[in-house]
């Protein structure tokens, strides 16, 4: 089986970070979110990895060959944005006829891995949603498996969201029908969608069973990725790199502090991840994702996601400030 991630988006809605940053490596609860995705797939056997990537994809690349050097690794570039179906599609030759499991590049969900690897049907990850038409969304039958998927309905038939996740055992079929969908000219909101791809498979009688997932943690807007790091911290308790002596330091669990890190006179946490090499004095610091070669210095910072080699001083409010910038309040 091969796993397939794509990560070509921009990001838009965590700019300024996504300028210099593709989301997939924007840091969460001490780790990348694609970290989080790969290591769940690799603990659960899976060895070979595709990447669709795009904008900043060198920056994909050069972070996946330096932390996963054990991977069989396949870099594909998506360099026109047309929808997921089009770039499930440019992996057809590295596939073959192998089973895949594709995870959306930005989606972290708590759930069985190794269950969904070892089954004998294709699967679809799902969760209820209080309003799913922002989503993929699926009918399910009583039996389990799924008699329809419709990608952003208007009006939905069901509360089923699909979260980003999808093991396909027929790959054969599945290439046939994104086929099908471009030269029909099927596009969901100017998009050839993998949603319509699988509907089509299940039309023309694939089985596909429905898995819930327990959790699934948003990452996709500077709000919600402040939750899910606060949520994460919580379930794997933080982590602090041994050696680290802060003077005059309080230090209120959970957080991430990595290696390198200066830290006097403050207060850090709760739910808190700092990227390495960052220097913090005379702050307080809570509820907060903070970059690496990061200064802050006399801050109260609350729900504030800073990026890397920025310079903060002397104020009390909420943030959201991309890499390389510089502020002082004083």
């Amino acid at each position: 089986m091969k796993a397939i991630i794509p990560v070509a988006g921009a990001g838009a809605k965590l700019r300024p970070h996504t300028y210099t940053q593709p989301k997939a490596l924007i840091p969460i609860a001490g780790k990348t979110i694609l970290s989080f995705i790969v290591d769940q797939l690799h603990e659960a056997g899976i060895n070979e990895f595709i990447f669709i990537v795009g904008y900043l994809g060198e920056k994909i690349q050069d972070y996946v060959k330096q932390s996963y050097p054990q991977l069989t690794t396949h870099f594909v570039f998506q360099n026109e944005r047309q929808g997921t179906g089009h770039a499930i599609e440019l992996t057809r030759n590295i596939v073959g006829n192998d089973e895949v499991f594709v995870v959306l590049g930005d989606t972290i969900c708590e759930y069985d891995v190794q269950e969904v690897v070892n089954s004998q049907h294709s699967m679809l990850g799902i969760k209820k949603v209080d309003d799913p038409r922002n989503f993929g969304v699926a009918t399910i039958g009583e039996d389990g498996f799924i008699e329809a998927v419709v990608e952003k309905p208007a009006i939905p038939k069901s509360n089923m969201a699909l979260v980003g996740l999808y093991k396909i055992k027929e790959t054969e079929f599945l290439f046939e029908c994104l086929h099908h969908i471009f030269i029909q000219d099927i596009k969901t909101q100017g998009e050839y969608n993998l949603t319509d791809a699988l509907d089509c498979m299940i039309k023309r009688g694939a089985k596909f069973q429905s898995f819930k997932v327990k959790n699934w943690f948003d990452c996709g807007k500077k709000e919600t990725l402040l939750e899910s790091n606060a949520t994460l911290l919580k379930k794997f308790g933080g982590n602090v790199t041994d050696g680290h002596d802060f003077q005059d330091t309080i230090i209120i669990p959970p957080v991430s502090i990595a290696p390198g890190c200066e830290i006097k006179s403050s207060i850090i946490g709760p739910h808190v991840a700092i990227g390495a090499n960052t220097t913090i004095s005379h702050s307080i610091v809570r509820d907060s994702i903070i970059g690496s070669y990061t200064n802050l210095h006399e801050v109260v910072l609350d729900n504030s996601l800073i990026g890397s080699d920025a310079s903060v001083k002397g104020l009390s409010r909420s943030l959201n400030i991309g890499d390389n910038t510089e502020i002082d309040f004083g």
